[in-house]
């Protein structure tokens, strides 16, 4: 596919350049697509949403870890009721115990119970048709402030309720819904969605999540059908979504608060800013640290989104299918996820007549297609196994990056590492190949294995497959027309095809870096080299032509087709030093380590406890590096495997637990029991012996399911309740034992810094994001 006047090098050399500016500003433009607005000052109009605003609310509520039942999340309760007062509104708190599927660890059969407060309150509409539910939740993990995850949702819900109240009412109803004990078991949502009467009649629902504190505020989830809701989404001022997230986060066991209200026939999109994902769940996600541009993103397109759907029909958005949808500059592509199968086959088929014009014109032969077929496995495997294998240098040189939850704190240089790395292989490989098959064999074989991605993909996540059909139909079809075309014209036919590639494919490698994250590297790899392949005409123009050249000539050549795949191996290894000097560890962003404390009542003795990959540096000095399970004695620690250590004992009550009533009938005891913290818990844990089967439970006035405990260890039925009344819990079990039944109780707390032999972290340590961090745990057994 290449015209005779294009074998001159000077007229190459300047195709080359023309097309790749063509496709870096095209590049650009693809990126600023994803890009968030600009935040808005606290002096921007009443009726528009101000960032400036909303991050007042930011500062005030991310003043301290403020989980499910804390002190903390009280005052962050009160000030968001006056707040809305303020508004003119008049705010309830719906006060309930609701069960969830997950608890401390429902690897151990653990189900998760909480006594959670929600917010709840409504913009009554002019002549409702339906609901709009605002949903975020107010509450933060134990280990830090929650000052992106979701002081953000729960602001961006307050100033876009402000906004709103600033203008004409709506036709529909919206409620705000701040829900409590997100963090600890997406109980709070649950509980809204089970027993609250406003839920009764479901409706539309917003989430607002985030999970960084940077980047575009994707909309990354829908319910099912979502046609008509994603042309609402799409009227939006900045979408940033693909069909694509969506097809891949149904396949994952991830859940939000977004679950409960979806999985109760509620219709609904779900949205969150995602990169700088270092600071996830941990003590450095203070309000300091949010790009206010995300924050933005986020109030922009709730409030946009809000007076939509407040102004129309609600009763008109069930659709009959799901919508295929990517951005681009401009606005967000959509069409019927009907025209899936149609596109991918007609992608098959424009490749096939392209390889068929090629072979009738004498640019390929059959055996050289076929060849060129099996060496395109090269780059789509050896890529993504390199980016894989630089992480793993990366966490061998610098250890506590295997901690972090996604991505370093400075992740930019390392992803641009990847893709250089990326480059290299393809442009090695096209390099070493071009000459043994011709270019045109290696682009018609990258066509045809987009086109038969994109088949896949149809099949199996239909809303990813237009990410491979539609870069291998326009690129065949731009092929067609190069074909037939002289020089410039042909340049241009090709450049027009690879642009439809770059806009598809670049939007995408920039979402999924953030969202996989670096330790999944090997996914952005795997995309960079599909928009390679679909580039390949015009990656043919940096290298001399292929026919004409002899002996010292066509050594030459070869060397100077090489220069591409140096040039970008260099990169990738200068990007690497330069992201390993720019992302140190250091007060501000440091080292996450994981450590708990567990005494065991019954023989006074103590151990602590880390779940680190590789044991750390500070870690070593309480844990060994050997791992074995703990679950015969922590039963909610499941049966995943730890590092432990020997630890004083400190002096700590255990949880009480007590028989207040018993009833027998043949074999089956029913037990009405009484768990009880004796010290500042925020959750109890309570498990049944595995000889002493549980048929039927009611925790916290709540029926709990049974299901099967999914350990092999002398536990059975358990459960975890956060936030467990003062008083205690109450709770009837009835129980397959005619004689006594052995119970292992706990209670968690935080803090480990008062126990004797802790010794204070660095400066440069930090304590690693998550549910289990810094937990202080005190068991006892039981025999009733």
């Amino acid at each position: 596919m290449r015209a005779p006047a294009l074998a001159d090098p000077a007229r190459r050399a300047s195709a080359a350049v023309i097309a790749i500016v063509v496709f870096v500003l095209a590049g650009v433009a693809a990126a600023r697509s994803v890009r968030p607005p600009e935040a808005r000052p606290a002096a921007a109009p009443a009726g528009e949403f101000s960032a400036g605003r909303a991050f007042q609310q930011v500062e005030a509520i991310a003043t301290r870890p403020h989980p499910v039942g804390s002190a903390a999340q009280d005052e962050v309760r009160e000030r968001l009721l006056t707040t809305l007062r303020g508004l003119g509104l008049s705010p309830e708190v719906q006060d309930a115990v609701s069960v969830q599927g997950a608890g401390l660890s429902s690897s151990a059969g653990g189900t998760g119970l909480a006594h959670v407060r929600n917010i709840v309150t409504v913009i009554p509409g002019t002549a409702s048709t339906g609901r709009v539910f605002l949903v975020a939740h107010y509450d933060s993990v134990q280990t830090g402030p929650g000052g992106n995850d979701d002081a953000a949702g729960t602001s961006a819900i307050l100033e876009t309720a402000r906004a709103l109240l600033a203008g004409p009412r709506p036709r529909n109803d919206v409620v705000l819904v701040l829900t409590d004990g997100e963090e600890a078991c997406l109980c709070g949502a649950k509980a809204f969605v089970d027993q609250h009467p406003l839920a009764r009649d479901g409706g539309v629902v917003l989430n607002l999540e985030a999970r960084g504190s940077s980047g575009p505020a994707i909309m990354f989830e829908t319910t099912e059908k979502n046609s008509r809701l994603v042309d609402v989404y799409g009227s939006a001022p900045h979408p940033v979504g693909t069909s694509f997230a969506v097809e891949i986060y149904r396949l994952m066991p991830n859940d939000t608060d977004f679950t409960a209200f979806k999985d109760a026939g509620f219709a609904g999109l779900n949205a969150a800013y995602i990169d700088g994902a270092a600071i996830y769940h941990a003590p450095t996600d203070v309000p300091g640290v949010m790009d206010q541009d995300s924050l933005q993103h986020h109030g922009d397109n709730a409030l946009a989104l809000t007076r939509a759907l407040g102004d129309r029909d609600l009763s008109t958005l069930t659709s009959g299918e799901d919508a295929t949808y990517f951005p681009m500059p401009g606005g967000l592509v959509r069409y019927p996820g009907s025209l899936v199968w149609p596109f991918a086959l007609l992608a098959v088929l424009a490749v096939a007549a392209l390889a068929w014009l090629a072979r009738r014109r004498g640019l390929i032969t059959g055996r050289r297609l076929a060849a060129a077929a099996g060496l395109t496995l090269i780059p789509l495997l050896l890529a993504p196994v390199l980016a894989q294998a630089l992480w793993l240098l990366l966490t061998l040189i610098r250890p506590g990056y295997a901690e972090l939850p996604i991505d370093p704190y400075r992740p930019g240089w390392y992803r641009l590492a990847v893709l250089a790395l990326t480059a290299a292989v393809l442009f090695g490989w096209f390099a070493l190949f071009r000459r043994r098959v011709g270019p045109a064999a290696l682009a018609v074989a990258g066509l045809g294995w987009l086109a038969a991605l994109g088949v896949a993909l149809a099949a199996v996540t239909p809303g990813g497959s237009y990410l491979a059909a539609l870069p291998a139909l326009a690129g065949a079809i731009a092929g067609i027309a190069a074909v037939h075309l002289p020089g410039w014209a042909q340049v241009a036919a090709v450049t027009a095809g690879g642009l439809v590639a770059v806009v598809i494919l670049l939007p995408t490698v920039i979402m999924l870096f953030p969202a996989l994250g670096l330790h999944l590297g090997a996914a952005g790899a795997f995309l960079a080299v599909l928009l390679g392949l679909a580039l390949l005409p015009v990656i043919d123009l940096i290298h001399p032509a292929v026919s004409g050249q002899r002996g010292l000539a066509a050594a030459r050549a070869r060397r100077l087709g090489g220069l591409p795949a140096l040039a970008a191996a260099l990169a990738a290894i200068v990007l690497t030093v330069v992201g390993l000097s720019a992302d140190r560890f250091d007060a501000e962003h440091p080292a996450p380590t994981q450590l708990m404390y567990a005494l065991d009542a019954d023989t006074n003795t103590a151990r602590w406890i880390s779940d680190e990959p590789r044991t750390q540096e500070w870690t070593s000095q309480y844990v060994s590096g050997d791992l074995h399970r703990v679950d015969d004695t922590l039963p909610s620690f499941g049966p995943e495997e730890v590092r432990t250590g020997t630890a004083q004992p400190a002096s700590l009550p255990a949880p009480n637990l007590t028989l207040t009533a018993d009833t027998r009938s043949g074999d089956t005891r029913t037990m009405r029991l009484r768990l009880t913290p004796q010290r500042q818990a925020r959750l109890v844990t309570l498990h049944v012996a595995a000889d002493s089967p549980v048929t039927s439970a009611v925790v916290g006035g709540r029926e709990v399911p049974i299901g099967e405990p999914a350990t092999d260890g002398p536990w059975g039925f358990g459960f975890v309740f956060h936030a467990p009344p003062p008083g205690g819990v109450e709770i009837t079990l009835t129980v397959r034992a005619p004689g006594q039944v052995r119970f292992r109780a706990m209670d968690g707390s935080d803090g480990l810094t008062a126990l004797p032999g802790f010794q204070p972290r660095p400066a440069d340590v930090g304590a690693v994001g998550s549910h289990t961090s810094e937990l202080l745990a005190v068991a006892k057994t039981y025999t009733l």
